[in-house]
């Protein structure tokens, strides 16, 4: 086993008010049989989200790394993380000092996979449509400071509501992906798994039983961009655990294995001899945290949120359960993104049952409090259950709390915790884009992904347009730091640790490095064959 670190420049998260044009590249040309990837993302299509990978309603890094394939975006990230850069636009920036109008120009010769011309009218349809819509996993409240969208020739311009500094990013997320009206009704959602763009790739698939198990990218022969596919084919598998998955590739039935894998399992892979199989590491900016539905009992005390973020032992979190693989996290903000602070360390130090103690007390709250504390068994890794066990064993220890833990499956987890039925539950968030506007506002703002009722007129009124007017994101931090400690003092959220990304490649693939940008971007045009060791 060869063990590589990547370091990836660093996450300064700037934004410039011109973004420069960038030519499509030649393919490096085809790589003989599909590559073989597996995930443990799950792909489900249900009686409560039947639309699992419409633009318009997909918000999850599973669902959104199927549409960065396949659905072309104005901008995009690029390999190495940093400012968005055009993709299906040739041009693309700011035309006022406010940050409040934005104009991308189209590439020229730009067509969908089926042949159909993509035009400014088929971007401000698109856009539209995912604002019209309004889909319930709120996936929308990206594109809210956007006003207007009109078409002029080739430009697509966005009058906006308020300045948003943040908006390029947002137009590089599968939100603001062009879809085809031929393909996609104005009025509702697409349901099922078939996907439509302009993209590096087209996408057949095999579902059984409502559940996408294969999805095969095959090069996009029409496709105009800045990306280069180094290879003609991927095709992806959905393992149901990460020892399957495993397995798979040590037979070589996959080529290559990404999220979720389980911390025994990068240890195993690490220590092994294998020559065969390469493990990269990298940095990672997915967190994991408890959220409240600040309007539940016994969770409506704001005093309940403060004693659990006075007893969870983050530490002890981490290196019983993931171990070197993430880092306790203080704050929504992770360490490496402009504007991170350590404000739950800063306002509660390290763990004091005393003080926990103290602050029910003091409200008036009668001990243990009874809490059920909620968990998704299949969306983020097998570990979750032992990460819920000892959050349990923590807060009953401390006498104050009488805990009973609930998994379910993603398909009915989100929808559950979407309508309000869980008061505590553990999620994660893959960041939309590398910037903490992204950490503060989905959870925060109008209309959040989270559906809470939290709401602080503060962060809401001055804070979050207030970081969005600055273009320069050093001059936000800020707004952005008083946001973090609201957040400390109200524990609506209680973020609990901050992850790396690991991959594990057999030798002869290439592009393994990339296979994963810092935001969890599964980039399969990377990957190619190459000669083993």
């Amino acid at each position: 086993m060869n063990r590589k670190t990547l370091v990836l420049p660093a996450l300064i998260g700037l934004l410039t008010p011109v973004l420069a044009s960038c030519q499509a590249t030649d393919s490096a040309g085809g790589s003989g049989d599909a590559i073989v990837v597996g995930t443990t993302d799950r792909f489900t299509a249900s009686k409560e989200a039947p639309a699992p990978v419409d633009p318009a309603y997909a918000y999850d890094v599973g669902t959104w790394n199927i549409l960065r394939q396949t659905v072309q975006t104005l901008l995009v990230q690029p390999r190495g993380d940093g400012e968005p850069e055009p993709e299906a636009a040739s041009s693309c920036s700011f035309t006022d000092t406010g940050n409040e109008r934005y104009v991308c120009k189209l590439r020229d010769g730009l067509k969908f996979a089926s042949g159909d011309p993509v035009t400014a009218e088929d971007v401000k349809f698109s856009i539209d449509r995912a604002r019209a819509l309004k889909a319930d996993s709120g996936v929308f409240a990206l594109l809210s400071t956007i006003d207007l969208v009109e078409t002029k020739g080739k430009e697509v311009i966005f009058h906006l509501n308020s300045p948003d500094a943040t908006l390029p990013y947002k137009l590089s997320t599968p939100v603001a992906g062009i879809v085809n009206p031929a393909d996609y009704d104005k009025g509702k959602l697409r349901d099922g798994f078939q996907v439509d763009g302009s993209g590096p790739y087209t996408m057949d698939t095999e579902v059984e039983n409502n559940e996408l198990v294969k999805a095969v990218f095959t090069k996009n022969p029409n496709y105009q961009g800045q990306l280069d596919p180094k290879n003609d084919k991927v095709e992806l598998r959905s393992f149901a655990g990460a020892d399957a998955m495993g397995t798979a590739l040590r037979d070589g039935d996959i080529d290559l294995m990404t999220r979720t894998m389980t911390p025994e399992q990068i240890d195993k892979l690490s220590a092994s001899d294998d020559s065969d199989i390469d493990v990269v590491e990298s940095t990672g900016l997915e967190i994991r945290y408890l959220a409240f539905n600040t309007d539940a009992a016994p969770v409506e005390s704001t005093a309940v949120r403060r004693a659990m973020a006075e007893v969870i032992d983050r530490a002890e979190l981490v290196s019983k359960v993931y171990g070197s693989q993430v880092e306790p996290l203080f704050s929504l903000v992770p360490a490496g993104i402009t504007g991170h602070s350590n404000s739950f360390f800063d306002k509660y130090g390290d763990p004091d049952i005393a003080k926990a103690k103290s602050t029910l007390a003091e409200a008036g709250v009668t001990t243990p409090v009874k809490l059920t504390l909620h968990y998704t068994t299949d969306h983020y890794g097998a570990a979750t259950k032992k990460e819920f066990e000892l959050l349990k064993k923590q807060l009953d220890d401390s006498g104050l709390f009488d805990v009973t833990i609930k998994g379910a499956p993603w398909s009915t987890f989100r929808p559950a915790e979407q309508e309000g039925e869980y008061a505590v539950y553990g999620m994660g968030w893959f960041p939309d884009f590398p910037d903490a506007d992204n950490y503060l506002a989905p959870f925060l703002d109008k209309d959040n992904f989270l559906g809470s009722p939290y709401a602080n007129k503060e962060i809401r009124g001055k804070l979050i347009p207030e970081s969005r007017r600055e273009a320069d994101r050093l001059t936000a931090v800020d707004s952005l730091a008083s946001i973090q400690d609201i957040v400390a003092d109200d524990v609506p959220i209680l973020p609990l640790w901050q992850g790396k990304q690991y991959v594990a490649a057999r030798d002869d693939i290439t592009g393994a490095e990339y296979a994963l940008n810092s935001a969890s971007t599964l980039q399969l045009w990377e990957l190619g064959r190459g000669v083993g060791n």
